[in-house]
């Protein structure tokens, strides 16, 4: 178990334990969440951003009428391309 303390300004130092264990490095935002039985976790905001994305992307491949991950990547470098001018 790792604890940390409260500075004067309301502040913690995570300790490197914890960072490591979430891939938490200088500068990155984290999330802190109440769960329904009020207890409180945080994690690596760009994680969850990330998993909130594939899941939200989820099957939109499909629906887009992409038949293979290859068709869909050669689609982003024909707009990449277009979107760069060359």
């Amino acid at each position: 178990m790792d604890i940390a303390t409260v500075s004067s300004k309301g502040q913690i130092t995570i300790p490197k334990a914890v960072r490591e264990a979430l891939g938490i490095e200088f500068g990155d935002k984290i999330v802190i969440q109440q769960e329904d039985n009020g207890r409180f976790y945080f994690d690596n905001a760009a994680l969850v951003v990330f998993s909130r994305a594939a899941d939200d992307f989820k099957g939109a491949a499909k629906k887009a009428g992409f038949k293979n991950e290859r068709e869909m990547q050669n689609y982003m470098k024909g707009v990449r391309k277009k979107v760069r001018g060359y």
